[in-house]
């Protein structure tokens, strides 16, 4: 079971996707009209712009190039491309970027694990608004009439165990956290052993996000996963990377570090409605084949959202 197996339709109204999503919608699909502008049929021309237009919205080299690729195919194939088709072939080649299946959790024996408790690690570089989407993320179990234990590991940081401490007295879930310095892996230990006592639904452990040396991450954060397997052979079944959407290119080199210190199974891509650079979801999730699970687009709790590529695609194209 995945963790969007826990949420059922939401019962508030929503602001449109499209509105919560402006700031990119405008910056670069209010761009990609004047690159046409008074073209008929796409050349050469508008394919460099395009690439650049591409490359300075955050989509990232790589990306970038593949997605201007596949249209010269088209153009090579056709011959002729209109600049009305460009809109379509676009949202279709960004789209197929963002379809990405994850891969099923297993333990070592191949089996699958079992889903009680639920445990999700979540990482992410201080800042990026890692405590803020546990706790939503959190809010959203409960208010599906899940039990919830969050588990304060990022000992390093005061702060970070106040705020989920607070997250959680306000939601009703229960919190494990220990003195300030104590080992995160022993805090992940006893969230995990306290939630298979208590049989809880989902167990939420926050991790420090300190990228000072690599070394030191991926030590710590082996020693959390192999702690929890310990208690529960086959957890965490999820590893969320949170990542702030306003960091852009920036984001890329934390994905990086994260990957390479842990298998991460999510991504979590906070701060769109405040930033002009959404195009990195794309870049992220094509460059580092990790499928978006959540998008975090305003400060409420239902602003954390299952992510619909489809509908975020649709959301930057439609027209105002």
């Amino acid at each position: 079971m995945g963790i969007f197996d826990f949420f059922s339709k939401p019962t508030k109204p929503k602001t449109h996707l499209a509105e919560e999503l402006s700031k990119t919608r405008q910056s670069f699909w209010g761009k990609l009209s004047k690159i046409v502008a008074g073209k008929s049929t796409v050349d050469s021309d508008v394919l460099d712009r395009l690439e650049e237009l591409l490359i300075g919205s955050d989509v990232g080299v790589s990306t970038a190039l593949k997605i201007i690729g596949a249209i010269e195919q088209r153009v090579a194939r056709d011959k002729y491309l209109t600049t009305g088709e460009l809109d379509q072939i676009l949202q279709s080649e960004t789209e197929q970027l963002l379809h990405i299946a994850p891969t099923p959790t297993k333990d070592t024996q191949g089996v699958a694990p079992p889903t009680r408790p639920h445990v999700i690690l979540v990482v992410g570089v201080n800042g990026v608004g890692k405590t803020t989407t546990i706790g939503k993320l959190a809010a959203q179990f409960i208010g599906q009439g899940k039990t919830v234990i969050l588990g304060a590991a990022d000992t390093f940081r005061a702060a970070a165990v106040e705020q989920l401490t607070i997250w959680g007295n306000r939601i009703g879930a229960s919190v494990v956290a220990r003195a300030m310095q104590s080992d995160p892996s022993s805090v992940a230990h006893e969230a995990v052993q306290q939630s298979l006592r208590n049989n809880t639904d989902v167990v939420i452990i926050d991790t420090a996000g300190r990228l000072h040396t690599k070394v030191h991450l991926i030590n710590e954060l082996a020693k959390i996963k192999r702690t929890i397997q310990k208690c529960l052979p086959g957890a965490p079944q999820e590893v969320l990377l949170v990542l702030d959407g306003t960091n852009g290119q920036n984001a890329f080199l934390q994905a990086e570090a994260f990957t390479a210190a842990v298998a991460v199974t999510g991504i979590v891509v906070t701060k769109l409605d405040g930033t002009s650079k959404g195009g990195m979801v794309l870049g992220i999730a094509d460059q580092f084949s990790i499928p978006i699970k959540y998008i975090g687009v305003g400060e409420k709790v239902e602003d954390l959202k299952p992510f619909d590529p489809h509908a975020f695609i649709a959301s930057l194209f439609q027209k105002w």
